[in-house]
């Protein structure tokens, strides 16, 4: 059978099945409890959370969007979703969600790796990097579990499929909402960018060309500004936006809002530190800073003469 009759074929059969199919992007509304300890792993129920004791205040509820094939939910879930549609639901336990439990990964450690305030059972820590949780303190020492904390445990998973997102910045914010609970403000615009194009010999100079270019636009937020996955993934996953959005570029645009007048700044009450500043005014600023006012306040004196 020839290459091109296998993929008619394989074309056809995906046709035939129908229902959501891999790169779909689908919203879910779901519940996770651990099967043995019904401990809740996560939902999307504002009220089951609630039941469980977990602070609702300032977290979204509304329903999740993941891309099937993109490992954003637990394989077996996955592999449940396709194929259905909208209004479907399913339950799927998924063995050992997190990992086996490795007793290796139980370890004791100098109680001087952690934190003071954190040197109690039960705390969650941060040691060279490995994330564990605290089991005893005995004098210098601590016995840490660096294992999941669900680590060997089944997990239920409840799910309804409430919808597909079909448009590209819909799409981008659910990925958002998805990676790093936020709500930003994005929007999709065609620019025109001058690009150097390099000539076919290599004695002929480079020209400049102008393109179109399709650019995700996201407006980044405080919030997401300081955080530290973002700071240390944001570029994988803005390629991933490229590539699944079909976009030429992403730019991510700071926003600083104006303190208004009268509150103090970094430079509060100094005036700025450029020319014609009054100098008096400096000097009693910089005492009370409790440095060398005398020392500074000569040398701005002396870059006032020269000017």
């Amino acid at each position: 059978m020839s290459d091109e009759s296998e993929a008619d074929m394989a074309d056809e059969s995906d046709a035939e099945q129908g229902g959501f199919q891999e790169g779909d992007f689908v919203e879910l509304s779901y519940t996770a409890f651990t099967v043995d300890s019904e401990d809740l792993v996560d939902t999307t129920d504002e009220e089951t959370a609630e039941e469980e004791g977990v602070d609702t205040e300032e977290r979204d509820f509304s329903p999740r969007t993941i891309v099937i094939g993109e490992g954003h939910i637990f394989d077996a879930v996955e592999d449940d979703i396709v194929g259905k549609e909208v209004g479907d639901s399913g339950t799927v336990v998924v063995e050992q969600a997190f990992g086996e439990y490795d007793d290796d990964q139980v370890r004791t450690v100098s109680a001087q790796k952690i934190p003071e305030d954190e040197r109690y059972p039960g705390a969650h820590v941060d040691i060279d990097g490995q994330q564990g949780h605290v089991e005893a303190v005995i004098g210098g020492r601590a016995r840490v579990d660096f294992n999941h904390p669900l680590a060997g445990e089944d997990v239920e998973y409840d799910y309804e499929i409430v919808g597909e997102t079909e448009d590209r910045v819909e799409k981008a914010k659910g990925l958002m909402q998805m990676y790093f609970d936020v709500d930003l403000d994005m929007h999709i615009e065609t620019d025109e960018v001058e690009e150097e194009v390099e000539g076919d010999d290599e004695d002929e100079e480079s020209e400049t060309e102008t393109v179109e270019k399709e650019t995700l636009y996201i407006e980044q937020s405080p919030q997401l500004q300081f955080n530290q996955q973002w700071m240390m993934g944001k570029q994988q996953i803005l390629n991933e936006f490229i590539e699944m959005l079909d976009l030429d570029r992403v730019i991510v645009q700071e926003i600083i809002d104006g303190q208004p007048a009268g509150m103090p700044g970094m430079m509060g009450g100094m005036g700025g530190m450029g020319g014609g500043e009054d100098l008096g005014e400096i000097e009693d600023a910089l005492e009370d800073a409790d440095v060398d006012a005398d020392e500074i306040v000569e040398e701005l004196e002396a870059e006032d003469d020269e000017e």
